[in-house]
């Protein structure tokens, strides 16, 4: 089976004064279309770079990065952008929704640099994607006018809007009580089950990992262990392979 993102050797650094910071060190791995994942970690473990290298919003340092099979790690600024508008979709733990637009404004926004998707295709994607999040009646409502919850899930919809084989989550529940987190949760996992929709989280809260069927563990910018959920619900982890001679890594790690 293809795989939906794939790294191999994938090193992520940054400069800090004059001091090299290693967010993400020798990092290989594979998910396969469809899966609702998990990646967990305490904060500066680097599951939010992992994310952002996903999402072709950063670059690696080293080694490459797969979409789809297709290598972006060096593609352009407009090729990128242009991967990000037809295959990912995002949802943050900030909602980041357009204060001065509707609620179907902020669905429809992402798809404004779309040339193959129509206005009357963006309308019924629009009508489409809030019905399914349960706010049809809610379209011409501002985000100061939405609960938190009702706010995400608009935010899931424009994620949804723009037909994508991703949608990668950073935090999303981290900014909701505990009640709409879990309503959100069992949302977005109807959406994967209805939809076939992979969805890739990073997430430190124990409630995201129970949700997930799939699992990555990192720390200090390492992958741990892969972990699958199996009939019985547990969970069956695989520690990963390390390399025999890691390259050296100093500074503090970032998340």
């Amino acid at each position: 089976m293809n795989s939906v993102v794939r790294m191999e050797h994938v090193y992520r650094d940054y400069m800090l004064g004059e001091q090299t910071v290693r967010a993400l060190d020798d990092i290989t791995m594979s998910i396969e279309a469809g899966v609702f994942l998990a990646i967990s970690g305490p904060s500066g473990s680097g599951k939010t770079t992992m994310l952002n290298l996903m999402g072709c919003i950063d670059r690696p340092s080293r080694g490459s990065v797969f979409i789809n099979e297709e290598n972006v790690s060096a593609k352009s600024a407009n090729e990128l952008a242009d991967l990000r508008a037809h295959a990912i979709g995002f949802i943050f733990q900030t909602f980041n929704l357009l204060p001065v637009l509707s609620a179907a404004e902020n669905v429809e926004y992402p798809l404004l640099r779309r040339k193959d998707v129509s206005p009357e295709e963006r309308k019924r994607r629009v009508d489409h994607f809030l019905d399914l999040v349960g706010l049809a009646r809610y379209a011409n409502n501002r985000p100061n006018q939405l609960s938190g919850g009702q706010r995400q899930r608009v935010a899931i919809a424009r994620a949804l809007a723009v037909h994508p084989a991703i949608v990668l989550a950073d935090e999303p529940t981290a900014n909701l009580d505990r009640k709409t987190g879990l309503e959100i949760l069992k949302l977005m996992q109807q959406i994967n089950r209805q939809l076939g929709t992979t969805f890739i989280f990073s997430t430190h809260d124990q409630a995201v990992i129970d949700h997930a069927n799939r699992l990555i563990q990192c720390e200090d910018g390492t992958i741990k262990a892969f972990g699958v959920r199996d009939e019985e619900g547990n969970w069956q982890l695989t520690p990963a392979q390390r390399p025999a001679e890691p390259a050296p890594a100093t500074g503090q790690r970032e998340d």
